[in-house]
């Protein structure tokens, strides 16, 4: 998942924002960092210096220097200008940008309290600096006549693109609305940055409060001596010396889900997972996604939308819910029939070993590794050993040195942001520095569950001179237990190439402003493509070596790592394309909407034909994808899917290290992204528009 802009929350809102403070504000309560210039290597933020306590005074100086700077704007007399007015409006209020790519970062990966409580407190605040700039009727005046007469002036391609979204960006966000409509929007848009930050603060609370405790060690049987091991420490950790506990986190809940012969215990903790914010206790969402859906109906319907989905995908590759709607049904009525395959397959093994019970969703992971056991002689614990993170990690960093010539030199003595994370320099083949990258491993309380790919700074041009970027990947991957190093599951190993691409997007984007308009299915295509070299038999040999006796991987593992790639492929493509059309049905929905959110979703599912032995990947109650960015938005990693598997035969006709297309892929796709038009920018890599055949061959749905 890449959230480069969703970091920056007032580049969601409007625009980038930087400007220099002046010298007399200066002076102003030094001791906070953000009221001063870093004075750190490679101007990185001084992560050991910034407490909870500094971030809301940042913001409110940051909003009203932002202000101030939006007002020098309006009263500007001279006629508008592309320089006077967009590039302007680009560069407002330094100390604010600067404040946000550190908070939002911090509030997903490091958060506490007292941050939780800041970012209730300020996303209203931020919501309504917002429509202070999008409803302003001077500044869209200032916009229509540049953009009217945009032929005037000598645009560059990125200026045009940049220009073009921006005025449209203007009319969906209610810039034509009258005085009392605009009003409205107002109060629904503060609303909803309330509720979207609760719903997220409550998924982590129910995530971190629930436990599974073991104290009889026969109920452990069948899982493997790390995951024990791991149990016990997290058990220790608890207080709970001598037993074993299991967490709904993704480290602990699907090893355990794989491997526990307890079935009662599977369904405990698949019962637990599933269950989260839906739970009717303080924390149940229920509610609150009920209200953040009948909101979103509201104000599509005031911006003269048909519904919500309408008004997000105008802007996206796919143009409309129709669209949609067609590729996820295709794909759909495509992928049942593999699942219940894979469903009566797994039956049929349960029934011979003398089981009476019908397969349920807690069983599918448990007897899916015994049917891959049986059928590829292969299980993940098998493979675990030869994926010691740290070799991962580093396997990453030879494709990327292969393809694209740049180097990875691991940094000491410089701020992390957190003291777990690691912090690389990236050069290129000439040694010219190129960015930062940060990378952050281990599960926390205070970090949100999954992975994703941020920025504390993106690239631009700052006074014709060019900044850098400083690029943040985070994960939730098993910390190291006892002599045993972290070692990853293969789609762990997956994740992390996953989230490496969406990093080498963010260092390569050659981006001029601060503000650029990715489309959110095109975004997923710079990271499922570095998924493609993960598992090539020339990669494995790479990185995949035995922790304990450095042994590389064996070509007979290798052979059934590449035979077993379309195992469980119905189970893994319907349980994604469940939460997707999930996404989709709920943004469809016209206002007035109310609706009961359980009711909603079990109907919903039944009308499609989801089997009861799969649930969807997200449900409803913590689909933090929905309320953080990719509402309507969830199908943009299958849309991009199709790109990145059409993308990646590029490179298999040519060689999967071929120089000539890599350098064509950077050029064309990773230093474009957000400032041009997603399909010329794939047509001018591929040479034509993508085919879905790669897609469906590559996952066994031909």
């Amino acid at each position: 998942m890449n959230i480069r802009n969703s970091l920056k929350l007032i580049a969601l809102l409007a625009f980038g924002i930087t400007q220099s403070c002046n010298k007399a504000e200066k002076t102003e309560d030094m001791s906070n960092p953000f009221f001063s210039e870093y004075k750190t290597p490679f101007n990185l933020p001084p992560f050991g210096r910034i407490r909870a306590g500094h971030y809301l005074p940042a913001f409110e100086k940051g909003l009203d220097e932002a202000r101030e700077d939006l007002k020098k704007i309006i009263e500007n007399k001279e006629t508008p200008t592309f320089k006077n007015t967009v590039e302007a409006l680009d560069r407002m209020g330094s100390l604010l940008n600067r404040v946000s790519d550190v908070f939002f970062a911090q509030a997903g990966a490091n958060t506490n309290d007292t941050i939780q409580e800041v970012e209730i407190k300020i996303s209203p605040l931020l919501s309504a600096f917002g429509d202070e700039v999008m409803l302003n009727p001077v500044i869209f005046e200032k916009i229509s006549k540049v953009y009217e007469n945009r032929a005037k002036y000598s645009l560059t391609d990125e200026q045009q693109f940049m220009l073009g979204n921006l005025y449209k960006s203007f009319l969906r966000n209610g810039a034509r609305l009258d005085r009392e409509g605009q009003d409205t929007l107002k109060k629904i848009n503060q609303r909803l940055s309330v509720l979207t930050v609760k719903f997220s603060q409550n998924v982590l609370a129910e995530t971190n409060n629930y436990r599974l405790v073991i104290d009889n060690e026969k109920d452990l049987a069948g899982l493997p001596e790390t995951l024990i091991a791991s149990a016990a420490e997290e058990a220790e950790a608890a207080g709970l010396k001598g037993r074993w506990v299991f967490t709904t986190k993704r480290p602990s809940i699907f090893p355990f889900l794989t491997y526990s012969e307890n079935r009662e215990k599977r369904k405990e903790l698949f019962t637990a997972y599933i269950m989260r914010g839906n739970n009717g206790n303080e924390y149940d969402n229920n509610e609150i996604l009920a209200e953040i859906i009948r909101l979103r109906a509201e104000r599509a319907k005031l911006l003269g939308y048909r519904d919500h989905a309408s008004l997000v995908l105008e802007k996206s590759m796919a143009g409309n819910p129709e669209n949609v709607f067609t590729l996820l049904n295709n794909l759909w009525q495509k992928a049942i029939p593999v699942a219940v395959r894979e469903r009566d397959e797994m039956q049929s093994l349960a029934s011979s070993e003398g089981r009476r019970f019908k397969i349920e969703p807690w069983d599918w992971w448990y007897y899916a590794e015994k049917v891959r056991k049986n059928k590829y002689d292969l299980d993940d614990s098998e493979l675990r050993p030869y994926f010691k993170l740290e070799n991962v990690l580093k396997g990453a960093f030879d494709v990327a040195e292969r393809l694209y010539g740049i180097r990875f030199k691991p940094l000491a003595d410089v701020p992390l942001p957190h003291p777990e994370a690691l912090a690389f320099e990236v050069v290129e083949a000439d040694n010219s520095h190129t960015g930062i990258l940060y990378f952050d491993f281990p599960p926390r309380a205070s970090k949100q569950q999954g992975a994703w790919c941020g920025t504390y700074r993106s690239h631009h041009i700052e006074k014709n001179k060019e900044i850098k970027p400083v690029v943040t990947t985070v994960f939730n991957f098993t910390r190291p237990s006892g002599d045993t190093p972290a070692l990853l599951s293969l789609e762990e190993v997956s994740t992390l190439f996953h989230e490496f691409g969406h990093a080498l997007e963010s260092l390569f984007n050659k981006a001029v402003y601060h503000e650029t308009f990715v489309a959110t299915d095109f975004v997923e295509l710079p990271s499922q493509i570095m998924e493609h070299w993960a598992i090539e038999p020339e990669v494995l040999k790479l990185y995949a070596k035995h922790y304990a006796s450095g042994e590389v991987i064996p070509d007979e593992l290798v052979a059934k790592i590449r035979k077993s790639r379309l195992f469980n492929q119905g189970f893994e493509t319907v349980e994604y394309l469940a939460a997707s059309l999930l996404d989709m049905s709920f943004h469809t929905l016209e206002a007035p909407v109310a609706i009961n959110i359980q009711e909603y979703e079990r109907n919903y599912f039944k009308s499609v034909g989801l089997i009861p032995e799969i649930v969807s990947r997200y449900r409803s109650t913590y689909f933090l994808h929905i309320t953080g960015g990719y509402d309507a938005g969830y199908y943009s990693y299958i849309w991009s899917a199709v790109l990145d598997n059409d993308a990646y035969e590029a490179f298999r006709s040519k060689g999967i290290f071929d120089r000539e297309t890599a350098l064509s892929f950077r050029r064309n796709i990773l230093e474009r992204n957000g400032t041009m038009d997603p399909m010329k920018m794939y047509v001018n890599f591929r040479g034509r528009e993508p085919e879905i055949e790669p897609l469906l061959r590559n996952r066994g749905l031909i």
